[in-house]
């Protein structure tokens, strides 16, 4: 599904404004003919300006001239189907091994035939592939046996093809040679009026040979026919024939042309245009060959011949300028596909199914390109291989990007297969503890690697899970017992708690702080809680003794400020003002300290210690901030004695 194959998309070639314009009006003037196949289209007009009476007046030339076929190997003409690439291959080997002319059409359509069934045989291996259950991206093309065979032949043939015309540039040139000489020939016969009328068979056996000899190079063609015309013209002004024989000549070439007119207008009835024209060119070529007629039917049956010419040359203009507007619009398909694909952002996939979703993307824009025909033929070949890098890109990036991710899967699946082992080599210890906390550990490592290829996910996970719970449930059995003991202890330390909630210290009688000693000490002697209980216990135990000890703490600092100010009754009290002062700087420092120690700790500590550190700190700060209250208390009592 990666390789997209190339079409053979080379439309026929369509004609230049210029031809065009000389099909339509050719008039006025001889036209230089492109084609060499036509070379000669105007030769034979000459013979209706030689004439044995000096002043009747040749026929116009140029309106003989038929326009070049730019299609000369290209026609709609069927070609064979082929149902193999064997089939294929075979007859590309009966045209090299023969000498069988080579046509671009034919080579073509072999061309188009071969990577048609090549593709379809590698989407039927595709589908066979995934209908067994392989996966996509693990899918690797079989090697076409017959490509490389393809290839070497059709580099014969292109070959052969270029060989062939060159052979015919240099026939040409012969020709063109061959016929500058007959021309020399043709003015020495005139040169000798007194030998004239002998020389009249040696002059038509010379027109003979001119028209035997065919084509010559396209860019000498027009110059050549107007020296040839020159001296055929001076020929038969020279010549003095009979009226009789003049007679008989205008007789069979009228009747010669107006065959050749009616078959012109039965054109008009070809459905196939590119078949109607190459027919009138070779009409034209036949016309131009015969000789002249009486001059008073000469316009006459010119004027026939081209109407009927000028219906052909117009379908045919405007088959190729619908032709033209319908490629134009196909390039502009093809060139959105191109942006399209090109404007994909293959970055931002991630996972399989992101790529493969692109890849059905692309897949339906490669159908939807098969739909749409040719684009002009200067631009056909640019918009393929543009269009065949942007598919290539995808999928090469797409290969990559499945290789990386097997290479991880593969990763992955040797460090998990590591952790089973470890895990099934410790599912029957019995040190619960240590046990435990390895195989946590393990299970958060299990958590961290990435995902395994598909086919050993489900195998590997159950082999781990299960060394893991037969561990687990090992010790929940041999803990069994001391759960239960957990459980009791969670009761005691909850009627502690309970107890403690139930004092209301303004109504206590008694020792506060022995009691909240004693209620601590028992709380310490009792064991283990179950673990998620902790925490919860251990806070509320904390919220009753911080309310009752603050309680205590503030009642035992004002009875020591009552008996400071019965202390200093009578007294100035100067050295307890100076150490009062000093304790007060010491509280406010250690308070300080004890601030940035905290905000530090809020900004680092995320743990549970870390909590329970910062609630100890903050207790602390609490009773330095009571004390330092107590000091200013008695500092103020100093001021008011």
């Amino acid at each position: 599904m990666t390789e997209i194959q190339n079409p053979t998309e080379e439309p026929v070639v369509e004609p230049t404004a210029e031809q065009a314009t000389e099909a339509v009006a050719a008039v006025e003037e001889p036209a230089t003919v492109a084609d060499p196949a036509i070379e000669e289209a105007a030769e034979a007009v000459v013979e209706e300006a030689a004439a044995p009476v000096a002043e009747e007046v040749a026929e116009p030339a140029a309106e003989e001239t038929a326009v070049e076929d730019p299609q000369a190997e290209t026609s709609t003409t069927s070609i064979a189907t082929y149902e193999s690439k064997a089939e294929v291959v075979a007859r590309l080997k009966e045209i090299a091994d023969s000498d069988e002319e080579v046509t671009r059409q034919e080579l073509d359509s072999l061309k188009s035939n071969f990577y048609r069934i090549h593709h379809q045989e590698s989407e039927a291996a595709y589908k066979k592939f995934i209908d067994e259950g392989g996966a996509a991206e693990e899918y690797t093309p079989e090697p076409d046996p017959y490509e490389a065979d393809f290839k070497e032949l059709m580099a014969v043939l292109r070959e052969k093809r270029a060989a062939a015309a060159a052979a015919l540039e240099q026939e040409r040139e012969e020709n063109y040679q061959k016929k500058l000489a007959i021309i020399e020939k043709i003015n020495t016969l005139t040169e000798n009026p007194d030998e004239i009328n002998r020389a009249y068979n040696d002059f038509k056996a010379l027109q003979q040979q001119w028209n035997d000899l065919k084509e010559v190079p396209a860019e000498k063609a027009t110059n050549l026919w107007k020296t040839y015309q020159q001296a055929v013209e001076a020929f038969y002004d020279t010549l003095k024939l009979s009226n009789e024989l003049r007679a008989y000549d205008f007789k069979k070439n009228l009747e010669k042309k107006t065959a050749l007119c009616e078959a012109a207008e039965a054109l008009a009835d070809e459905t196939d245009i590119i078949v109607a024209f190459r027919k009138l060119q070779q009409l034209h070529q036949d016309f131009r060959e015969t000789g002249p007629v009486a001059s008073d039917l000469r316009e006459q049956i010119w004027t026939r011949f081209k109407d009927a010419s000028t219906v052909i040359n117009k379908r045919h203009q405007e088959f190729f300028e619908t032709r033209k507007q319908k490629e134009e619009e196909n390039l502009e398909k093809k060139t959105a596909i191109c942006e399209t694909i090109e404007g994909f952002n293959l970055d931002e996939l991630k996972t399989f199914a992101e790529w493969n979703a692109m890849s059905e993307k692309i897949t339906a824009l490669q159908a939807e390109w098969k739909t749409i025909g040719y684009a002009p033929q200067k631009m056909n070949t640019k918009i393929f291989e543009r269009f065949r890098a942007a598919c290539d890109n995808f999928f090469t990036r797409k290969g990559e990007y499945f290789q990386t991710v097997r290479t991880n899967l593969n990763q992955n699946y040797a460090l998990k297969l590591d952790l089973v082992e470890k895990a099934e080599a410790l599912k029957d210890s019995t040190d619960w503890k240590a046990t435990t906390d390895i195989l946590v550990e393990l299970q958060k490592k299990w958590k961290e690697i990435g995902t395994v290829p598909k086919k050993y996910s489900d195998q590997i996970w159950e082999r781990f899970n299960a060394a893991c719970d037969a561990f687990f449930a090992a010790k929940k059995e041999a803990n069994k017992g001391e759960h239960e003991e957990q459980k009791a202890n969670m009761e005691k330390k909850r009627s502690i708690i309970d107890m403690l909630a139930a004092i209301v210290p303004e109504e206590f009688e008694g020792d506060l702080r022995a009691k909240l000693r004693e209620a601590q000490e028992e709380w310490n002697q009792i064991g283990h809680v179950p673990f998620r209980e902790k925490d919860k216990l251990y806070k509320l135990l904390r919220e009753q003794m911080d309310r009752l000890y603050g309680y205590a703490n503030e009642h035992a600092a004002k009875r020591r400020i009552d008996r400071f100010k019965e202390s200093i009754k009578g007294s100035n009290g100067g050295d307890v003002r100076s150490r009062l002062t000093r304790q007060l700087e010491i509280l406010k420092n250690e308070i300080k300290t004890y601030e940035n120690n905290l905000g530090f700790l809020s900004l680092s500590s995320k743990s549970k210690q870390g909590n329970a550190l910062i609630e100890e700190l903050n207790r602390k700060m609490d009773k330095l901030k009571a004390d330092m209250e107590e000091v200013k208390a008695k500092l103020a009592a100093l001021e008011e004695n």
